[in-house]
């Protein structure tokens, strides 16, 4: 009985270390930083690098949000900056970008706008030529849910120019 009681200990162990390792891999700074240079890349947008002083801004403000995880901007003149909540499982700050990106479908470069009735701010930051500088925080609320941000230096998306 000992012996099954152990290894079942074991195996429980090893599958509690997979998901703390699967949730680090995909909010690990160095993924934030690859996810948004692949939507980069594809548009012709040099890299962007991770900056601990902008990660600082991001975790700080993630913070803030933990009582209520109310998607509100934190309205920062210094950053550009990016919000999502996600509810159920693990949420992670590469799901959070996905949403972004994912937003490319719904902007027209010629234009420069965003198809009727639909967002793509976070997309055209994501992509934002200036922004060189990326700080990513993620934090679970009281509620439950996750709230994740990042933050883009120097900030974009100003209003009538095209991000690239």
């Amino acid at each position: 009985m000992t012996y099954h009681l152990h290894h079942f200990i074991s195996f429980v162990c090893v599958i509690f270390i997979l998901i703390l390792q699967f949730s680090h891999a995909h909010n690990a700074p160095q993924n934030y930083v690859n996810s948004h240079n692949t939507a980069r890349k594809e548009v012709g947008v040099g890299p962007m690098q991770w900056d601990s002083t902008v990660a600082k801004f991001a975790e700080s403000y993630a913070n803030r949000r933990k009582a209520d995880c109310a998607l509100l901007h934190s309205h920062s003149e210094k950053y550009g900056e990016n919000i999502a909540v996600g509810w159920g499982g693990e949420f992670t700050g590469l799901e959070a970008v996905k949403l972004w990106v994912d937003e490319k479908a719904d902007y027209d470069y010629n234009s420069n706008t965003c198809a009727r009735f639909k967002v793509c701010g976070h997309y055209t930051q994501v992509v934002w030529r200036n922004s060189t500088r990326l700080g990513c925080a993620r934090v679970k609320c009281e509620n439950n849910a996750w709230f994740v941000t990042c933050n883009y230096y120097p900030p974009g998306n100003y209003i009538g120019t095209k991000p690239y």
